[in-house]
């Protein structure tokens, strides 16, 4: 039950401290409240919400179909498993910068350590898809003013993604990171880089802690912690990493059930009921709710 004891003041200012610190910070995507716990025990540093997660868990494209409320639910419900702090994609905003700013104040009021908004015209796509638009920079420096001004901590996060390398090019990607950080953005995700030299290219440009996109199967170099470090970066994420592990082993599961009736042939790839109790804390439950019910009339 720790997580009850990190308020949220203290997992956004170690969110920022952890920004700060030359460090760099490790968030995989965190696919339930479960996930973020087991994220936490293996030593992380983060989570993640995954818009793209978000969409999948609901067999939807990540295609601007999920809500504003979808993704607060969910995120807010991730980030109070945790004592960690938990960024969330927050996709275009929901709307225009009157939208966004009831998305910011809700996210920050649902306990997330910060949120990442991207310049994309509806529909949007996933980053690593083609055939995208964007909007003005004007337009989206509106939506981070709108953010900026909303946001009651000051240690929430406002990120501002850019989809533009794949659009416009990598010159033109770095000035419209300029200009969202003169908006007020506190860092910045440059979406889909090309190689090692356009992120060493867009660090060179920016100088604000910027994130690095580490997803599977797309237009960017799965490049290494030591490499992003060298690189300058503050933050990588794995955003889709663990909803891709789970589906291939629940479908290797259903394969064996299919196949010979019975799960026995993938007992030994399983979580047991003793490691899940481990990491739910029944153990804590039990103690925190003797503590608070021993009493005679």
């Amino acid at each position: 039950m720790q997580q009850a004891f990190v308020s949220v003041a203290a997992k956004r200012q170690t969110f920022r401290a952890g920004l700060a610190s030359g460090k760099m910070l490790r968030f995989p995507g965190a696919i339930s409240p479960l996930c973020a716990k087991l994220i936490e025990r293996k030593g992380f540093d983060g989570c993640y919400v995954s818009g793209a997660v978000l969409s999948a868990q609901q067999a939807l494209p990540d295609i601007g179909l999920t809500t504003a409320t979808e993704v607060i639910g969910a995120s807010g419900a991730i980030s109070a498993a945790t004592a960690l702090p938990t960024l969330v994609d927050a996709d275009t905003g929901f709307g225009e910068p009157v939208n966004v700013a009831r998305t910011v104040a809700a996210l920050e009021a649902a306990g997330l350590a910060g949120c990442h908004l991207e310049d994309q015209r509806l529909p949007k796509r996933c980053g690593h898809l083609d055939n995208k638009e964007l909007v003005p920079v004007e337009d989206m420096c509106r939506k981070i003013r709108a953010a900026r001004e909303i946001r009651a901590d000051d240690s929430f996060l406002l990120m501002a993604r850019t989809d533009a390398r794949a659009l416009e090019g990598l010159d033109a990607a770095t000035e419209r990171a300029r200009a969202y950080v003169d908006a007020g953005a506190d860092a910045v995700f440059p979406e889909a880089l090309a190689n090692e030299a356009e992120f060493e290219a867009f660090r060179a440009a920016i100088d604000v802690p910027l994130l690095a996109n580490m997803t599977e199967f797309g237009k960017s170099p799965l490049l290494s912690l030591d490499q992003l470090r060298n690189l300058g970066y503050n933050m990588m994420i794995y955003p889709v990493t663990l909803l891709r592990l789970a589906m291939a082993a629940m479908e290797r599961g259903l394969d064996v059930l299919a196949r010979d009736g019975s799960q026995e042939g993938v007992i030994p790839d399983m979580q047991t009921r003793e490691q899940l109790y481990d990491l739910l804390d029944y153990d804590g439950y039990g103690r925190f709710d003797a503590s608070i019910t021993n009493f005679q009339l």
